[in-house]
């Protein structure tokens, strides 16, 4: 294999040399095989020996990227750390060090900055060698965990009998995402859906259905048969009953007081009202699972607050019987506040003073069924940041009342408001909350508008290519935000096929595939290629940025932190166009550096198709 630096080709001795190098260096000495370690490990395992070396404490070796990339790759501050405990100038220690780095083949310079700064870069060769064992390694070299988590994952949450709207966006999205990573780091994920199906808004509907069509055999509370296989609405008409139900409710005390006791009786088991409330689920959950899938968002779950209904009186019974619920005012509660607490923390409700079940008691039954059917490790609540205080009270009643293992963890994930331009949570036009599925539509229409603007591209390859921009504009549009930030909603930025959006993050890896496919047709095979030393400053720093893929996956696991992914995802496509514009890669004329080249390309696409994979979207073949 021929290596190539500044354009020059390495003499054969060199070539062994680098050879050499790839089969010892430090990273192999004590692992397995199948094993990597992120490559900042790497080099502070290297410095943290110099150190050693030196008569200091290894530790002090920890290695970061430059605040100063002008000045150096990566830096080191260990001597200003070491200096009082060795009661020496650091300039003194990292000099020591520096010496010790001099033999080093991991780093190409070690320099020492007063007061005592270590200004490290990484050599050619540990890149290449590092970039290579990532593509020939499962997911890049991500190391799978000694011991898998079993994760459940609370996202989505829906109300039946009602369309999504916008709200309904950020838990799907983010929800899906987090899923994707925890998955990807090798853990076992459950999401799911938690449906409301089970309260006011069933007793609604039936209370209006039978007001409209009396003579149903589902109110006919003598009849004995079965029931129809067909529901008698539709989810138009669906979509339309709750709403006039719910209004009429604000104004007529009477129909509030019948929808809650047809609530009561559905409860209760009344066969007539079981058999609607079916109807209701089917009809409404195939509409939803049919607005998800256009997200790109599957549950493996889809319960809901009925399926924990009847085990919420055997909770209640073993809350007072070990002495953890008390009466307040008529009603049933669990004191949670503790004495550290610096604000007010309400009791936690079990029971309202006329013995009805709350949201709490829904969600602590439902954990009570987690914990007794999947043993989980960890669940994560992916809800709008409003509800930080009605978690923190239902997570510490879980606690206090044993329903959770002690070592299993609870958390909240609050996320922020979508907003429109004027700052305010996104509306319609017309000042309604918009229906998540024209919200969609109108993204696919924007984007069907850029695609057929200056390309020919057939209608039906158009209709589909747009889908999936548009589906990435969405996406990374909501994710590349902190999730507990709120963010506005622009569809002609987020559309773009410029600047920090999904499109043109599709456009960079439509351009390597596009640059792939040519060097195939043109007689290159893509099999079996290497990256090879850099041969100019562009090319460098895509691969400084390929391997930091490992740091930004665990830190994006550990964090649940999408966002990262997506900052980490536009640099590296900005890393790449960079190295596009400056290097003329198929007209090369030396076929060793082009196969070089095209071994980085590939493993670029391959890196940035695995982050959009995790955030939920993909790449078309072409735009």
């Amino acid at each position: 294999m021929c290596f190539f630096q500044g354009g020059e080709r390495i003499a054969e001795a060199e070539e062994c040399r680098v050879n050499n190098f790839i089969k010892n260096t430090a990273n192999a000495e004590t692992e397995e095989q199948s094993k990597m370690k992120k490559f900042l490990d790497l080099l502070s395992n290297e410095v943290g020996k110099a150190f050693e070396q030196a008569g200091y404490e290894k530790e002090l070796g920890r290695v970061t990227i430059s605040n100063r990339p002008d000045l150096c790759e990566y830096q080191c501050n260990g001597a200003m750390a070491g200096a009082k405990k060795y009661k020496k100038a650091p300039v003194m220690i990292a000099n020591e060090v520096a010496e010790f780095l001099k033999s080093s083949e991991v780093f190409e310079k070690a320099e020492v900055v007063p007061p005592g700064f270590l200004n490290l870069n990484v050599s050619a060769e540990m890149i290449q060698k590092y970039l290579n064992d990532m593509a020939s390694s499962d997911k890049f070299g991500v190391e799978a965990p000694a011991q898998p988590k079993k994760i459940m994952i609370d996202y989505g949450g829906p109300n039946v009998a009602k369309p999504l709207h916008v709200g309904h966006l950020r838990s799907a999205v983010i929800g899906e995402s987090i899923k994707r990573i925890a998955r990807y780091m090798g853990h076992n994920v459950i999401g799911d859906i938690h449906l409301g199906d089970w309260g006011l808004q069933m007793g609604l509907i039936i209370t209006e259905l039978k007001l409209r069509q009396p003579d149903l055999v589902y109110f006919d509370e003598s009849y004995e048969g079965e029931y129809p296989e067909e529901a008698p609405f539709t989810i138009s008409e669906l979509e339309e009953i709750y709403p006039t139900a719910s209004g009429k409710s604000k104004e007529d005390a009477a129909y509030k007081e019948e929808a809650m006791q047809n609530t009561f009786k559905l409860q209760n088991g009344v066969r007539g009202y079981r058999a609607l409330w079916k109807h209701i689920l089917n009809v409404s959950v195939t509409d939803l699972k049919k607005n998800y899938e256009n997200l790109s968002v599957e549950f493996d779950l889809w319960k809901g607050e009925s399926d924990v209904h009847d085990v919420i009186p055997e909770m209640v019974d073993y809350m007072k019987k070990e002495g953890y619920a008390h009466e307040s005012e008529g009603a049933l509660v669990v004191d949670v506040k503790e004495e550290t607490d610096t604000k007010e923390i309400p009791p936690c409700m079990i029971l309202k003073s006329d013995g009805a079940a709350l949201y709490n008691t829904t969600d602590l039954a439902t954990i009570m069924v987690r914990m007794r059917e999947y043993k989980p490790d960890e669940i994560i609540y992916v809800v709008d940041k409003r509800q930080d205080l009605y978690f923190e009270q239902v997570f510490r009643c879980a606690r206090k009342t044993k329903l959770v293992d002690e070592n299993t963890s609870l958390k909240f994930l609050g996320f922020g408001t979508m907003n429109g331009k004027d700052g305010k949570p996104f509306k319609t036009r017309q000042g309604g909350v918009m229906r998540l599925e024209h919200l969609i539509a109108d993204i696919n229409e924007e984007m069907l508008k850029k695609i057929l603007s200056g390309r020919e591209m057939e209608a039906k390859e158009a209709e589909e290519t747009s889908k999936v921009i548009a589906l990435s504009a969405l996406k990374y549009g909501d994710l590349s935000n902190q999730a507990s930030k709120d963010y506005v909603f622009d569809i002609d930025r987020f559309t773009s096929f410029e600047g920090d959006t999904g499109p043109y993050l599709l456009y960079t890896v439509v351009r390597i595939k596009s640059i792939l496919k040519r060097y195939a047709e043109n007689g290159g095979s893509l099999e079996g290629l290497a990256c090879k030393n850099y041969s100019n400053t562009s090319e460098k720093n895509l691969m400084m940025q390929l391997v930091l893929f490992n740091s930004v996956m665990e830190s994006a696991y550990e964090e649940i932190a999408p966002h990262k992914i997506c900052a980490y995802l536009y640099d590296l496509a900005n890393a790449f166009n960079s190295f596009y514009h400056e290097t003329k890669i198929l007209s090369e004329e030396d076929e060793a550096k082009k196969a070089g080249w095209i071994a980085l390309l590939s493993l670029t696409k391959d890196v940035a198709e695995s982050c959009m994979d995790v955030l939920g979207f993909s790449a078309p073949e072409r735009m």
